[in-house]
């Protein structure tokens, strides 16, 4: 039985790439009563007829995620816009730390600096140890950076409605034209301009997706994370975690925290922990057994 890629799926059907040919194909009936959904990105078994055919078996997969629904990501590119929409920097953490909870790379690109400087933002996330590469349509220099990112990887990207995600792909050139909106001055966010998540092969190797615009995530109801779990996804304050005086330490006010004393020091941007902050009240009272749906014994 030949494995494919699931590049796409639309109305039911996935579009299962393999051998150099695509295959429009229907997921086999079981996968219904099995609670199984088949995702872009999912590598899977499948039974070819003429141009179609029927996926039968999905792979293990390494993550997923629910919105952007996708599978076997290696890196999220999160698209950030200097300004129209402004960047909201608490969302932006929300979603880098669902990314290291499911071990994926964060890259963060930095968009309309035409329009307005980034310096600030790119000072934070270079500061918090991820890769900053800055998108600015008047150089070709920003091109280079973002193809070493891309190359042999699947890469999905991410950010809110109308920061330039589909406007980026275009300029890249390998993929077809995306349709792209305008932002809308009341709401200060974009138009949903792309459908549907799709895998496109990148000519040096790699595939690269776009995904729905999204303009927040609740963290409790995507991927949710207990308070325990939540520290090692902000990357910078894992080497202070082991450094607090009290054990139990939620890294948030106590006395003798060591993550505190390398905010007040700078190591850590302030913002950073303000996220992890809000973040930790999100979480801290979800437990155990609440994450499987379950019932408390």
């Amino acid at each position: 039985m030949p494995k494919g890629l699931i590049c796409k799926a639309i109305s039911g059907f996935y579009y299962v790439e393999s051998g150099g040919r695509t295959y429009a194909c229907r997921a086999k009936g079981a996968f219904r009563n099995q609670h199984i959904k088949p995702l872009v990105g999912d590598w899977a078994l499948f039974t070819p007829e003429g141009e179609g055919g029927r996926v039968e078996e999905i792979l293990p997969r390494k993550n997923s995620f629910i919105r952007p629904p996708v599978a076997n990501i290696d890196q999220f590119f999160f698209v950030v816009s200097a300004c129209s929409p402004a960047p909201n920097l608490f969302v932006l953490d929300k979603l880098i730390s669902i990314a290291e909870y499911k071990g994926v790379e964060p890259v963060i690109v930095l968009t309309k600096l035409d329009m307005e400087e980034a310096d600030r933002i790119a000072a934070i996330y270079q500061r918090a140890g991820f890769p900053v590469l800055r998108v600015d349509y008047r150089s070709g220099g920003w091109r280079a950076p973002l193809e070493r990112c891309l190359q042999g990887k699947v890469s999905a990207f991410c950010g809110n409605s109308g920061v330039g995600k589909s406007t980026l792909i275009n300029h890249l050139g390998f993929t077809p034209e995306i349709e792209t909106g305008e932002i809308s001055d009341k709401l200060g966010r974009g138009r949903h301009t792309t459908r549907q998540v799709e895998l496109y092969p990148l000519p040096f190797g790699g595939y690269l997706a776009d995904t729905p615009g999204f303009s927040d995530v609740q963290l409790h109801r995507q991927e949710q994370i207990l308070k325990d779990q939540l520290p090692y996804t902000f990357r910078e304050m894992v080497p202070y975690l082991d450094d607090c005086q009290f054990t139990g330490c939620s890294h948030t006010c106590e006395k003798g925290c060591a993550v505190l004393a390398a905010v007040a020091a700078g190591e850590i941007p302030p913002s950073r922990h303000e996220s992890y902050c809000a973040l930790y009240e999100a979480v801290k009272d979800i437990a155990p057994w609440e994450l499987e749906g379950g019932k408390k014994s």
